[in-house]
This record gives structure tokens, C-alpha cells and sequence, in this order.
């Protein structure tokens, strides 16, 4: 018998469950997959099974073999109590389609990337829900290393699994790749130790971090006081989500306690990276990349950068990089659209405000790896022996910004929600309307929009691409006054186009 065409909607504890594949169409988001598996205790119907997840598998398999890229494919799994279940699952079905998996067991998102070269694997399935709270699952996948998928190869994949047109070619097979956890952090380790001594506190939130970014940084002479280190997959104290407040918060705590020089924070699957400076103070991602693009074109002059969409203004606006002739380009934010664009525009790194820093070459390998973003940082300490991480921070010009925010929206609703937002900004400069009290003097759409007053404060709203919201960014240069002043006239907007607005 053929294997049944997967459904929206089961209900748990149920035969059906069992026996039929679900997969919520939502699921296939934008770069990649995410979808809520379950988790006891809570009353919310799960989004996927694991009939589901096998089909899912040989969707990917045939996708792949259709693109050219071949039968082999690496898999992983970060640590929650479900993820290996959901690999052996994704694993099934990879093999019924006739892929050559070659599993590394549990791991980072990077070491998944950097097994695609190391082990000649073109394809990539790396099983996470990333910084997604516990009963979240997912898969980042790719077939065109180091970029992961877009919005047109997971548009062929939902096709192709919602409407059973898989091929089962069989002929697969597995091979389990034993020991790679310590390939990948001899890898990460092979410079010589940092000439400065570096004392650094190294938070994982318990997530799969935790296996790894301590005993790296300690090879490279890093003082490592390690924080929540111990591998927990119920995250008891906070989920492992650096651009979370309440791990930045923790951080600086800790780095107060202990007088450290720094503090690195790091996601579930190890591809973002956190920073708090030697007072205690946060440094927002996209300010630690502006720090690090600064550092990377003192020696590499003219560089290009890429900076996603939610980033400071001051990457537009910095005379230090303008002194060193470097460019610098707003993009689309996620990992697979910044992968690609940098790729295409030969950009020798690209930052997220989200905590993603790709590193180029010669300067990287061209993905998003937090702990190669701490190595970086730590380079940057090293050149500036005689400056502390504060002191480094504050050679930037100073800015206002708000954390980045979320204001609940249903994924079935949430493109059309923020295509309205978009709308009514756009008529607004048409029409020469002020907004927060000034003319609007651009507006870029290249994902949701960004909307910059004459002062150069600026408000975004974007659809998120891997959660039920839109996400609210606000900056400005002036004041944190002009920047209240901004998420007032944001929010005012917001309500009378949408209704009522609840933020996350």
C-alpha cells in the first residue's frame, strides 16, 4: 500500500495519531521547517507527528536528488527530548527515497554546516527548533553548501510532501559518524591561544551549546566560568535565546559576580551568539557586528557587509567604516536569505541583530557559527589589548534602541497583516504624512518595512518567519525620548490597522 497523504489536523491519543502522517501546511515557513511537536502538560494540539516527520523525510530526499545535488546527506540533532526520535524518524524516510545519510549524532547547527565539507556531504538536515521554546521542532535544511534553503526550494518541498510526490526509489543507506563532536571543535580551535588573557563567562541556557562552546574556548586559553552549562532539554531556567532579556539579564549578572571580561551567550543549536561587556551592559548583536566589520576592514580594506533588516542605522552612518572604504547593505533577515546574498555580493561577513554573524571567507567559511562569532570577539579583545570590551563599545556612537519585540499573529494571518502595515506606510510617504512628528525619508520593503524619519530614527515591522508574529524593531539616534516617541506613533499604527495588538 502506498504510504497515506499527510493531513492538517489529528487529534492526539487517537489510532489515527498512529497511523496517519500530519504536517500543518504552516509548518514550511520561509527558510525552513518549524512546527510544535508537543510537550506534556500543555493543551495545544501538536502541528506534527513523527509519520509526519518520516514523510517529510522523503519529501526532502527526493527534492534533493531533483536538484542535482545527490544522495547524501548529513543529519544531526540538537539536545530536547524529542529531537533524536524526530531525526530517526526524518532518517526513515530520507533512506526510503533512496539518500545516503551520514548521521553526526547530537550537534550545533555549524557542525551540521561544517560536516557538509569535512564529510563531502552536499545536503544538510539538521533537526532544531533552534531558540523556539521546548515542545517546538523543526528541521534547517540545504542542499547548496554553505546555503541553507529558500522560500522557492521550501515552496518545491511543501508541494512535494503535501501532495505525496515522493519518490521512493529505495537503495539508501546510513552510516553513523562517531566522534565528529570532536572533529568539529578541533576545527573551531586550531588557532594558537589568545596572547590576551580573556576571562569569560559562557551561558548556554542548558541547550546543546553547552557540549561544546566551553571546552572550545578553553583550548584557546579562554578563563571559561561556565553558566548553565549542564545539558537540560526542560531549560528550567530560560530558554537558550541570547536576544532574550531574561539570558541577557542573567549574563550580566554573573558578569558582575564574577568580574569577568565579557560574557558569550549562546542559542539552542549553537548558530547565534550573545554579548554582555565587563560592566554588565548588553551589546545588541548587530553593535557587536558593527565592532567586528570595523575590526575586519582595518585589515581588509573596501570589504562589503550585509546587515539584516532589524540592524542599527549607525552601519550606514559609521565614519570608521567609511574611513576604511568599506559598504554595507540591508538585506532580508534570516539565515538563508543573508547566507545567499552574501554569497552573491562576494560580502566578506553579514550580521543579524538577532545574534547571526557570518563570517566569509578568508575570515570564516560563510555560515552563521556563535561560537566562530566568540572566537571573533575574542580576536577583537586581542588586537585591543590595552581597551576593555566596554571601552571598545563605546568608541561607537551611541543609540537608542528598544529590544526587538513581537506582536501576536496567527501564521495563516500574519503575511497579509504586515502587507497592510506596509500599505499604509507607503501611502503615508506618498502623501507626504509625518510619522512620529517628521517626514518619512525612506521606507525599505525588501521584508516587511523599514520606515526612517529625517532624523534617522526608524521603526520596523516584519513578518517572523519562524513564529506566530510580527516583529517590532525601533532606533534612533537622538534620544530615548525620540525613540519612545517612535514605538508611540509605531504602536498607534499598529492598533488602528490591525486592531487589537497584543505584544509577545
Amino acid at each position: 500500500m502506498p504510504f497515506p497523504l499527510p493531513v492538517p489536523e489529528l487529534e492526539p491519543s487517537t489510532p489515527e495519531f498512529e497511523t496517519v502522517p500530519l504536517i500543518k501546511p504552516t509548518g514550511f515557513r520561509e527558510y525552513d521547517g518549524r512546527w510544535w511537536f508537543g510537550r506534556p502538560g500543555l493543551d495545544r494540539k501538536p502541528e506534527i507527528n513523527l509519520m509526519g516527520i518520516q514523510a517529510l523525510g522523503m519529501g526532502l530526499g527526493t527534492l534533493i536528488r531533483e536538484l542535482g545535488a545527490g544522495p547524501r546527506i548529513v543529519t544531526g540533532h540538537d539536545y530536547r527530548a524529542y529531537s533524536a526520535s524526530v531525526k530517526n524518524a526524518l532518517t526513515c524516510g530520507l533512506m526510503a527515497a533512496g539518500a545516503e545519510v551520514v548521521d553526526i549524532g547530537l550537534s550545533l547547527s555549524p557542525m551540521a554546516y561544517h560536516a557538509q565539507f569535512a564529510l563531502d556531504a552536499p545536503s544538510v538536515a539538521m533537526v532544531t527548533a533552534s531558540h523556539n521554546p521546548n515542545g517546538w521542532t523543526g528541521v534547517k535544511m540545504g542542499c547548496d553548501r554553505p546555503v541553507t534553503f529558500g522560500p522557492g526550494e521550501i515552496a518545491r518541498l511543501r508541494e512535494i510532501v503535501l501532495g505525496g510526490h515522493w519518490q521512493l526509489c529505495g537503495g539508501g543507506s546510513y552510516e553513523f559518524v562517531e566522534g565528529f563532536r570532536s572533529e568539529y571543535i578541533s576545527s573551531l580551535a586550531q588557532r594558537a591561544p589568545f596572547s590576551r588573557k580573556i576571562r569569560a563567562v559562557v551561558a548556554c541556557g542548558n541547550g546543546t551549546a553547552g557540549a561544546f562552546a566551553p571546552e572550545v574556548l578553553s583550548r584557546l586559553g579562554v578563563d571559561v566560568i561556565e553558566m548553565d552549562t549542564r545539558l537540560d532539554h526542560s531549560f528550567p531556567n530560560h530558554n537558550p535565546d541570547p536576544e532574550d532579556m531574561r539570558m541577557l539579564t542573567a549574563m550580566a549578572e554573573r558578569v558582575r559576580e564574577t568580574g569577568a571580561d565579557i560574557a558569550f551567550g549562546f542559542d539552542g543549536d549553537g548558530d547565534r551568539c550573545g554579548v554582555v561587556d565587563n560592566e554588565g551592559n548588553e551589546i545588541f548583536a548587530d553593535i557587536a557586528g558593527l565592532l567586528l566589520a570595523r575590526d575586519i576592514a582595518a585589515t581588509h580594506p573596501a570589504s562589503h557587509f550585509v546587515a539584516d533588516i532589524k540592524s542599527t542605522g549607525l552601519f550606514a552612518t559609521d565614519p570608521v567604516l567609511a574611513q576604511l572604504g568599506a559598504t554595507v547593505e540591508y538585506y532580508r533577515t534570516g539565515h538563508s536569505h543573508m547566507k545567499r546574498r552574501i554569497r552573491e555580493t562576494g560580502a566578506i561577513a553579514g550580521f543579524e541583530k538577532s545574534g547571526h554573524f557570518y563570517l566569509n571567507h578568508p575570515v570564516g567559511h560563510g555560515y552563521d557559527d556563535g561560537i566562530g562569532a566568540a572566537i571573533a570577539i575574542c580576536g577583537l579583545l586581542e588586537r585591543n589589548p590595552q581597551k576593555s570590551m566596554a571601552e571598545i563599545r563605546a568608541t561607537v556612537a551611541a543609540t537608542h534602541a528598544l529590544p526587538t519585540m513581537g506582536v501576536h499573529c496567527s501564521d495563516e494571518k500574519k503575511y497579509e497583516a504586515a502587507g497592510r502595515v506596509v500599505d499604509r506606510f507607503l501611502a503615508m510617504q506618498e502623501a507626504g504624512e509625518h510619522f512620529a512628528g517628521q517626514e518619512i525619508s525612506d521606507c525599505i520593503t525588501v521584508n516587511g518595512i523599514r520606515v526612517v524619519t529625517e532624523d534617522g530614527s526608524w521603526g520596523l515591522v516584519r513578518p517572523s518567519s519562524n513564529e506566530p508574529k510580527l516583529v517590532v524593531a525601533i532606533e534612533s539616534p537622538v534620544s530615548a525620548t525620540r525613540r519612545d516617541e517612535m514605538f508611540a506613533a509605531m504602536d498607534g499604527l499598529l492598533r488602528d490597522v490591525l486592531g487589537k495588538v497584543e505584544y509577545t
